[in-house]
């Protein structure tokens, strides 16, 4: 075992009184806490490694993660809906998603507007303001996910957000020091050296925080270092003279590692030279879940390209239409970059198009949002590809989902729905997908078989599935990738990593600490 410790059978109570009194918050399990100096420093993959590194010595651990804010999300074993990277975290803990691994998760759908989800289920849509003066009912819920997590799990291993010394969000803060005050949990501070100036991120950072905070900092752990070590062991002794507390370790930078990205689009590929397929997507503004797109940017076989605002759209053999959190807004971005002509022009010339959830809408005749869900109350004109009408509804339909492809060889298809729209239209009567579960079909196929859509996400991630669509696309034949195991191995690729870089003895040390607190 990595520590040991013996489980107290003390209930663990709280109330707004108490946390008012600033009275911490008792657990049964033992915690700690990642913070990061900048946002993408290496907080989510550091907790999953350590996950998966806990697991596999026999740790009954789960990730946490207070609040997130991210347009890539997953649907949870009891039907709601969490960030994405706290669904790979709770994989690396050999788990299924919770609701409780991420208890609140903001979508935004504008520059001022979130959706606010609390344990999986939409709560609100508020503007920045409105969300601050919300947050003592968002923390409770964070509480109450603490409290479930700290009395079923051995280890607990916490996510900040963004980084605490943030000053305008410090006031009422649920997703660093404030969380970890309330339940007093340790904090290590981790840095990405490959931006530079990373002394001065962890130093600064730990200046800007007040006394007790400092306090609850363990530790630092830098990371994606690559060249000689021996090169930066005077800065790790200055640093640790500086402020009188261990360097936890440097962890290497990890080449060609996949991990599914929290939120930030994951660059192109290396192009191969076995590259058969051209395969373009758009980067809309609010594109959502383009994790479901990651098979195809990983294939050996495809040139697979995001293109961005302004960027020439090059000719390719497949055009993929993600997700999108305010679909009609994305639909208007999409016809001023010129997609539409250019998906006109794809067609034409015997290319594919295949949509995804709101790419799936934006292929039809027309989207209505009656209430305003995703913005002003409206109808927009679709691309007109697919016979078929989205109206908006109040509900959110989550559900994870499994069944066949509608085409040759009727591959496996796993994933799930997470979407507000409903549709309807004679498109709908060639379905994509047929699923076991539910006796049912999604999605819709063109009557000449160019153009297909589906509301289900992961649907290239079943290899046998992802070669079916390659072959529907003009490729086939092609090499089976196995998504999922790919990803199974580079979260041990990870783990075994930072197993060897970081400093166990003093880990277990914090961690038996917490626990005995």
């Amino acid at each position: 075992m990595i520590f040991s410790f013996e489980m107290r059978d003390d209930s663990v109570a709280w109330d707004n009184k108490r946390l008012n009194q600033g009275a911490p918050i008792a657990m049964n399990a033992a915690s700690l806490m990642v913070q990061g100096t900048t946002s993408d420093a290496g907080k989510s993959t550091l907790v999953a490694a350590m996950c998966r590194i806990l697991q596999r010595r026999g740790v009954r651990v789960a990730p946490f993660k207070p609040q997130n804010m991210a347009l890539n999300s997953a649907v949870t074993e009891d039907g709601g809906e969490i960030g994405r990277a706290q669904a790979l975290q709770a994989y690396a803990c050999g788990l299924k998603p919770h609701t409780d691994f991420n208890p609140v998760l903001l979508k935004p759908t504008t520059d001022r507007q979130a959706q606010v989800i609390i344990q999986g289920k939409v709560a609100a849509d508020l503007n920045a303001k409105d969300y601050h003066a919300y947050k003592p009912r968002a923390m409770a819920a964070v509480l109450d996910s603490w409290q479930r997590l700290t009395q079923r799990y051995e280890a607990v291993l916490v996510e900040g957000a963004g980084s605490p010394a943030e000053i305008n969000l410090r006031d009422r803060d649920i997703a660093n020091m404030g969380f970890a005050e309330a339940v007093d949990c340790p904090v290590i501070l981790v840095a990405d050296i490959d931006r530079g100036g990373v002394f001065a991120h962890l130093v600064g950072t730990l200046d800007l925080l007040s006394p007790s905070e400092q306090a609850r900092v363990k530790g630092f752990v830098i990371n994606r270092f690559r060249g000689d070590i021996t090169l930066l062991e005077s800065g790790l002794r200055w640093l640790e003279e500086r402020t009188g507390k261990p360097v936890l370790g440097v962890l290497p930078y990890l080449h060609g590692l996949f991990l599914d990205a929290e939120d930030a689009i994951a660059g192109s590929q290396e192009l191969s030279a076995q590259a058969r397929l051209k395969v373009i997507a758009p980067a809309y503004p609010r594109v959502s879940n383009h994790n479901d797109l990651d098979p195809l940017r990983l294939h050996p076989e495809v040139d697979f390209q995001w293109i961005g605002p302004n960027q020439v759209i090059p000719p390719a053999d497949l055009i993929v239409l993600p997700g999108s959190k305010a679909v009609r807004a994305d639909l208007d971005w999409l016809r001023s970059q010129g997609w539409d002509k250019a998906i006109e022009r794809h067609l034409r010339y015997g290319g594919k198009v295949l949509g995804i959830c709101g790419g799936f809408q934006m292929l039809g005749k027309q989207l209505h949002d009656p209430h305003g869900l995703e913005g002003a109350p409206g109808t927009s004109a679709g691309l007109g590809w697919l016979n078929i009408d989205t109206t908006l509804e109040a509900e959110k339909q989550l559900r994870n989902v499994r069944g066949h492809l509608c085409l040759p060889g009727s591959a496996l298809m796993t994933g799930y729905e997470i979407h507000l729209g409903v549709s309807q239209g004679d498109d709908l009567s060639r379905p994509l997908v047929t699923l076991e579960d539910e006796g049912r079909s999604d999605g819709a196929c063109s009557a000449d078989g160019q153009v297909m859509g589906t509301y289900c996400h992961g649907l290239f991630d079943q290899p046998e599935a992802l070669t079916a669509l390659l072959a529907w696309a003009g490729c086939a034949e092609t090499t089976q990738v196995d998504f999922v195991a790919r990803r199974e191995a580079d979260l041990n690729r990870l783990a075994d990593a930072v197993e060897q870089s970081l400093d166990w003895q003093k880990l277990d040390q914090i961690l038996q600490e917490s626990c005995n607190a």
